[in-house]
């Protein structure tokens, strides 16, 4: 089990995460990595990303918005933090969305480790080289948790990365061991950007927690609990009352409450 502990020193050490976010999600990223407990600095520009990127505790990249543009600053960060031995969070949003993003992402895993992959099904199918079934940058097709697990597992191996996928449960795996986070809230799906803001989680956790693995499995319990707790608070009003009931829960969520509530199994 992870040691749920890390929580209490993300919030005494307050780690700066360097997030290279989609313009669709990057104010509530900012928010939860700041409700969470960390201190986000949400740099683009590549004249300073080797700077930005030296100076942070963790660097999380998203490809939701991409251009050519967005791709370079990822690979400047990636390689910098490569250099000095720090985490990197990969979410290549919607990466089978199209032959050109999914070209993209693969060249950014062929110049850098990686430490977590955070993806759905559908993403995760396009990076081992299947058909991703993506709805733009959804994965709505369903699926069996043993088909699931088998594509959790071949990407990680593949990238030799800890991999989180997403979904009614989550599953996290460094390619040998298989773990099951439950719980949640399906109105999840309801507000975007939720995918995006547990990525910026996982760079959260990465700041204090050296172990990839248990980085990834912190933040999914975190963000299900928080998902789970939010919903109860929102009484049903709507999208609207969950979003901010999203960052209610991940800034009063203390862990103690974490361990208590978490539902993680290893498979």
């Amino acid at each position: 089990m992870p040691d749920i502990t890390r929580l209490d020193q993300i919030r005494a050490r307050r780690p700066l995460i360097h997030c290279v976010s989609n313009m669709v999600s990057a104010n509530d990223c900012a928010n939860l990595a700041l409700a969470a407990g960390a201190s986000p600095i949400m740099a683009h520009a590549p004249e300073e990303m080797a700077a930005v990127t030296a100076a942070s505790d963790a660097t999380v990249l998203n490809t939701g918005t991409p251009d050519e543009a967005r791709f370079q600053t990822c690979l400047l960060c990636g390689r910098e933090a490569a250099r000095l031995g720090r985490p990197v969070v990969l979410d290549p949003v919607g990466v089978g969305a199209g032959s050109w993003r999914l070209e993209r992402v693969l060249t950014l895993l062929e110049r850098f480790p990686v430490s977590i992959l955070r993806v759905n099904l559908g993403e995760a199918r396009a990076l081992v080289g299947e058909a991703g079934g993506e709805q733009g940058v959804d994965s709505p097709a369903p699926a069996s948790r043993e088909e699931r697990s088998a594509a959790a597992l071949a990407l990680a191996r593949r990238h030799r990365a800890a991999v989180l996928l997403t979904g009614p449960e989550d599953l996290v795996t460094d390619g040998k061991t298989l773990w099951r986070v439950s719980g949640g809230s399906g109105q999840t799906t309801s507000v975007t950007g939720t995918g995006c803001m547990l990525s910026v989680l996982c760079g959260v956790f990465s700041a204090v927690e050296p172990e990839p693995l248990s980085a990834a499995l912190l933040a999914s319990a975190f963000w299900k609990t928080c998902a789970r707790r939010a919903e109860e608070r929102a009484g049903g009003r709507g999208p609207g009352s969950f979003r901010t009931a999203l960052l209610d829960a991940a800034g009063t969520l203390t862990a103690a409450d974490l361990a208590a509530e978490a539902e993680i199994e290893r498979e």
